[in-house]
């Protein structure tokens, strides 16, 4: 079913005072395009979002394709919400812009933020914790997950900021740099193993998982890196990403859900994206403006802070108190990270490396079944 973008009414842009009941029945009737309304319980603030029944100023009938079955809830319902790391600050946001009130999406919880995780396998197993990449989600190892669990205890999540993982407005909680990512997924780690385990990390966030394994070696048994930063050229973002970051456009651009979304994922590389696949990663991006403002933010902390991570990784990889056992699995047909000296780094520090010929920037969306057996493999030499 195709999407139709309705122009709003004028009604739409008058002051808060002023709100869309003010129309005459005749305009209000059958209205399916933005909204700017207030809350569910009749207060009288504005809200740039609201809950998903609702719809918001962002979004498109509240995000939903049709009243049947939604890929994305079903991908729900194999999850849980795990709450982790504490919020800084209870300060109600507003929107950057107008200073208007926001909706719940886009606010902080009370005390602990909240992570959406899928766990499947025995908890008796070894643990595997799977980290997808910028910007994507835990549903990327949805291939991944069942090959794993055969043997082990899987888990991937939903950084914050994306998925169904919290997005508070930057500023009122979190601002999503990557140093707190780093003091957050600590957080996370704590609440979701006790044991030694492995860490399977993707693309851009592969330098803050590193951070924060260097700084618990005595916890992990693997480090698997896919298509990771790992060369000095690779610390900027390709042009598709970098946008995000931009003044205004990357504003504009970041509220896109094809372009979040969509052309984000497949510009990378080979990857074809099927239409229910699509579903689950623009979901977000419909049913608020929070995920937007958090992908702006977050394109501006990578931006900035990025080449320092890469530079820290690459000389944590390199030194002699790196203990854990580290393979990369790099996708040859990625279009984001040039594999020139990838080979060469890894053969000079004894770090194994697993070519994957016809694989992207996200081998996990090319090669899921074969990306898991390959992890499967490596993880089984060492437990």
């Amino acid at each position: 079913m195709a999407l139709q973008f309705a122009p709003p009414p004028m009604a739409s842009l008058l002051p808060r005072k002023l709100r869309t009941s003010a129309l005459p029945a005749s305009d209000r009737r059958g209205y399916q395009g933005f909204r700017c309304q207030s809350g569910p319980d009749g207060d009288e603030e504005y809200l740039i979002d609201a809950p998903v029944s609702i719809g918001d100023g962002f979004s498109f009938s509240g995000g939903k394709y049709s009243d049947g079955p939604s890929p994305s809830d079903e991908w729900f319902k194999q999850g849980k919400i795990v709450k982790a790391h504490p919020v800084l600050g209870r300060y109600k946001a507003r929107d950057p812009i107008f200073g208007l009130a926001m909706g719940a999406g886009s606010q902080s919880p009370t005390d602990i933020f909240r992570w959406f995780c899928v766990e499947t396998g025995s908890v008796a197993n070894h643990s595997v914790i799977l980290v997808h990449g910028f910007p994507s989600q835990a549903y990327s190892y949805r291939k991944v997950l069942p090959v794993l669990s055969k043997n082990y205890h899987a888990i991937a999540f939903d950084w914050l900021g994306f998925g169904f993982s919290d997005k508070p407005q930057p500023k009122y909680g979190f601002d999503y740099t990557l140093d707190e990512y780093v003091s957050s997924l600590e957080s996370l780690i704590g609440e979701l193993v006790v044991d030694k385990f492995s860490f399977v990390v993707q693309g851009y966030f592969a330098p803050v998982v590193v951070k924060y394994a260097h700084n618990h070696q005595e916890n992990l048994k693997n480090l698997i890196l896919i298509n990771p930063p790992l060369m000095e050229n690779h610390s900027k973002l390709p042009p598709t990403l970098s946008l995000f970051s931009n003044f205004l456009l990357g504003e504009i651009f970041s509220q896109d859900p094809l372009r979040a979304s969509d052309k984000a994922l497949t510009s990378s590389g080979p990857y074809a994206m099927k239409e229910e696949d699509a579903m689950v990663y623009r979901r977000p991006y419909l049913t608020s403006g929070s995920s937007g403002f958090a992908l702006n933010a977050i394109s501006r902390s990578m931006k900035r802070d990025l080449k320092t991570y890469v530079d820290a990784m690459r000389k944590i990889l390199a030194s002699d108190t790196w203990k854990v056992r580290t393979t990369v699995c790099w996708g040859q047909r990625d279009r984001w990270l040039n594999y020139d000296g990838v080979e060469d780094f890894c053969k000079g520090l004894n770090h194994k490396l697993v070519e994957m010929p016809m694989a992207g920037h996200h081998v996990q969306e090319d090669y899921g079944e074969e990306l898991g057996q390959i992890i499967a493999g490596i993880i089984a030499k060492s437990v």
